[in-house]
């Protein structure tokens, strides 16, 4: 976290704190690098001198803090001390070193994966305790996340709650930061926990892509996407992707719960961790498989059933006084074993006619015997079927033969691929 001097405006005692260094200035006030007596270092926050002069601001700002004091989380800053009663209301949480998550990702790019899981994991964790204490963030956001040597912590509490429940104070303004509001906010609505679900959400995705899932732009331009535009997540890993945009869903009710999210991610970090990819239900992959291309070991059975049935149909043509060359016979559309029949249905009723009597061969009708299509027709056209007792005893030799490749292949594919 950078650190600049103090100024000659700055103070240098607040309580019971030295002041060191400045750590950031922002809307409700400055932060400050403190330490007490023995040598425990803060981050102190002093409130700016206009809201401390409004009791309305006061009131609400009391009531946060002492909400603040009951969350018990290895992932927030703890709080230390405050004072509510100063000329200007101040507080002190434990410091945290490391930069913020905007800073980091701002100097190093997008996060990997892994990173992304585990730092929105111990979050989510984080955040169960905050609001099983009854506290609502309000305003999470890259730079409110501090990466510490111990794990991310979320800082900020007080800016957040300081503004009370009424998330709108002048028209058109919200409080927060546009890209990361949650639309509730937006409208004005009650906030509630799935709200910094929202936030959570627009966190990682940014942690992921580096830029905020509703781009750029004014603060109007930013606040109306989020409200009507869907996130734009292209450069979220597939592994977070469908977790992020259910975070970052319109209707709080639609969000996971903080739970639920701790859960999911770290399942994600450790299967990205060991390099896994993504699981899948089982009736998912097997449906996968249905679907899927032919498998190796189908081409294996297929090519090996079709080399097999040629053979036997030369076999079959010499022993029928004619041999058809098997670069003549169609094969259908694809090399199917419906064109292999066809084939050899030609072939036999060519050999069938060619022993007609008085040496001369009846005209043979081309209808039914396609290419690709089942040799179902193989009459003459004088209406008149082939009725050689010896082309009979071929064909069944034919079809014995074949029936057993095919099985015997079948079964070979089978055992290699069990």
């Amino acid at each position: 976290m950078a650190m600049m001097r103090l100024r000659r405006e700055d103070p240098r005692i607040v309580g019971s704190f030295r002041l060191h260094r400045r750590l950031g200035a922002g809307g409700m006030g400055v932060v400050y690098l403190g330490s007490d007596r023995r040598g425990q270092r803060v981050a102190l926050k002093v409130i700016r001198p206009d809201l401390a002069e409004d009791q309305e601001f006061r009131s609400r700002f009391a009531r946060e803090v002492s909400a603040a004091r009951r969350i018990r989380g290895g992932c927030t800053a703890r709080l230390v001390a405050a004072d509510l009663e100063a000329e200007r209301p101040w507080f002190a949480t434990q410091y945290v070193p490391g930069p913020s998550l905007h800073d980091r990702v701002a100097e190093e790019g997008p996060l990997r994966a892994a990173d992304v899981a585990s730092i929105g994991a111990a979050l989510s964790e984080g955040l169960v305790a905050v609001h099983e204490a009854g506290v609502v963030h309000r305003d999470l956001k890259p730079s409110n996340i501090l990466l510490s040597p111990k794990g991310p912590r979320i800082i900020d509490f007080g800016i957040a709650w300081a503004t009370g429940a009424s998330t709108l104070t002048h028209v058109g303004t919200a409080v927060g930061s546009p890209g990361f509001l949650a639309p509730e906010q937006v409208r004005g609505a009650a906030v509630t926990p799935a709200t910094d679900v929202f936030s959570l959400g627009a966190t990682l995705a940014y942690a992921a892509m580096g830029d905020s899932p509703f781009g750029h732009g004014s603060s109007e331009v930013m606040l109306y996407r989020v409200v009507h535009e869907e996130p734009l997540l292209h450069g979220v890993p597939d592994s977070l992707a469908p977790l992020v945009r259910a975070c970052l869903a319109k209707d709080p009710e639609e969000r996971p719960s903080t739970l639920q999210l701790s859960m999911r991610l770290k399942e994600i970090a450790a299967r990205e961790a060991q390099g896994l990819p993504a699981a899948r239900p089982s009736g998912q992959r097997e449906r996968g498989e249905e679907r899927g291309a032919v498998r190796p070991t189908e081409r294996y059975t297929e090519r090996t059933t079709e080399r097999t049935t040629e053979r036997a149909l030369e076999r079959g043509g010499e022993q029928g006084g004619e041999r058809q060359p098997v670069a003549d016979r169609p094969t259908g559309g694809q090399g199917r074993p419906g064109g292999l029949r066809a084939g050899a249905s030609r072939s036999s009723s060519r050999a069938s006619s060619s022993r007609t009597g008085g040496g001369s061969r009846a005209p043979q009708s081309r209808t039914g015997t396609r290419p690709g299509t089942r040799g179902g027709s193989r009459s003459t056209s004088t209406g008149r079927r082939p009725a050689n007792p010896r082309l009979l005893r071929q064909r069944l030799f034919v079809f014995v033969v074949v029936t057993i490749v095919v099985a015997l292949g079948i079964a070979a594919a089978q055992a290699l691929q069990g």
